[in-house]
């Protein structure tokens, strides 16, 4: 790995920051996905909580939460606004509480297919064919690893 020293010159424009370029991409990604997802009724982190429903349906919601690397308290209601919609439902475990499975209903289950034209729509949306897609994934993976690796806050 390079020094992580630089140059004082530019150092903060904005235009030259990585998290910012990572933000403004990510905002605008999200814009993209909220077309697609139009049609399905659902937004961005529904989408996200579906798909982690699809490959695991009967998971804990603590499940979904560490999947969507948020906390529980924000995976709640995000399922919760699934029941609402009628695409999953929710059961209480009868040995405790506060251990909620969570199950795709048939309409969850009937997205899916719907769902399979979104990556696609993204990728044509954005410039960014499958193989492209997956170096970047790759590389901002390797990047979460360095950063949890080294304990990066």
């Amino acid at each position: 790995m390079e020094s992580c020293t630089t140059d004082e010159k530019g150092l903060l424009k904005i235009e030259d920051q990585l998290c910012f370029a990572l933000y403004s991409t990510s905002r605008a990604i999200t814009k993209e996905y909220a077309v697609l997802l139009e049609t399905m009724g659902v937004t961005y982190p529904q989408y996200l909580a579906l798909m982690v429903l699809w490959q695991n349906d009967g998971i804990l919601v603590q499940d979904i939460a560490k999947s969507l690397e948020v906390d529980q308290a924000t995976a709640t209601p995000l399922v919760k606004r699934l029941e609402k919609l009628g695409f999953v439902t929710r059961q209480r475990s009868a040995e405790d509480e506060r251990r909620v499975q969570v199950f795709l209903t048939q309409s969850g289950k009937d997205l899916y297919k719907t769902a399979l034209s979104v990556p696609q729509g993204l990728g044509c949306a954005i410039g960014v064919d499958g193989q492209r897609a997956e170096m970047l994934i790759k590389e901002l993976n390797d990047i979460k690893a360095f950063i949890a690796q080294n304990n990066l806050r």
